[in-house]
């Protein structure tokens, strides 16, 4: 589940700042709302699939409450995904 997670975190820190830093300037710049469109959902379900993985993972990986509210709070910055593997821990030891 690890490696899932590592991947959705990735993909959703991708479609996080492809949605801020591309879609959101065209819409707004051009009058184009078609980019917020089809980045909005894909970004939406990757956000709460990292979640729920967070959630799930926050037993066996040993976060504290703490930790795991570092992990979530990262979903929210733009580049934060791509600094959740610090949180990791291997799950073999």
């Amino acid at each position: 589940m690890i490696n899932l997670f590592k991947i959705v975190s990735f993909l959703e820190g991708v479609s996080y700042i492809l949605l801020l830093f591309i879609a959101t300037p065209i819409k707004y710049m051009y009058d184009n709302p078609t980019y917020v469109k089809w980045l909005g959902m894909p970004h939406g379900l990757l956000f709460v699939a990292y979640i729920i993985l967070a959630y799930f993972l926050w037993e066996p990986q040993k976060w504290s409450t703490k930790e795991f509210s570092i992990v979530c709070l990262l979903s929210l910055l733009p580049f934060g995904t791509f600094f959740v593997g610090k949180y990791l821990r291997n799950e073999y030891t």
